[in-house]
């Protein structure tokens, strides 16, 4: 057991690991922060999907009007599925990145574009900004974790 604690305190002073650590818990947060995002909406604009969720506005018929949706629920709720898609493939290839031994500064040049890439989409989501603003920013996150993943297979691949 002791040979695996150095093993792991060896990963954790590892600046490449520490940065990808730092820039996967940014995203994850931000991507938690957009289920709090939908809730306000929901709350704000009185617009629920379950019934029980209607019943502190009425009872009966007069709950069934909070049974709806409505265009900025549906719009956080499209960037929180866009998070979902691409934040989770980010965590997992942007592990592997970082424990392929790639240099600390292409590693920190792909975490920090993804990452703004990100929080970028996510403005030009929810107010909304004018496209290609929204392609762009999500076209730029994409491409990060391609990158990513291809220097994964390189650095790795055993044919």
């Amino acid at each position: 057991r002791r040979g695996e604690m150095a093993k792991m305190t060896q990963l954790v002073n590892n600046e490449v690991f520490r940065a990808y650590a730092t820039y996967a818990a940014i995203v994850l947060l931000k991507m938690m922060l957009m289920s709090l995002i939908t809730a306000y909406f929901r709350i704000t604009r009185k617009a629920f999907v379950n019934p029980e969720d209607t019943e502190s506005f009425g009872k009966g018929e007069s709950a069934k009007k909070y049974l709806r949706t409505d265009p900025d629920v549906e719009r956080a709720r499209r960037s929180h599925l866009n998070d979902l898609e691409n934040i989770v493939p980010f965590v997992g290839i942007g592990l592997l990145y970082a424990l392929s031994g790639p240099e600390l500064s292409t590693a920190l040049l792909h975490f920090r574009i993804f990452t703004g890439a990100r929080i970028l989409h996510t403005f030009a989501y929810l107010l909304p900004l004018p496209q290609p603003g929204r392609g762009l920013s999500w076209a730029v996150g994409y491409s990060v974790t391609f990158s990513m993943a291809y220097n994964v297979l390189k650095a790795v691949w055993l044919l």
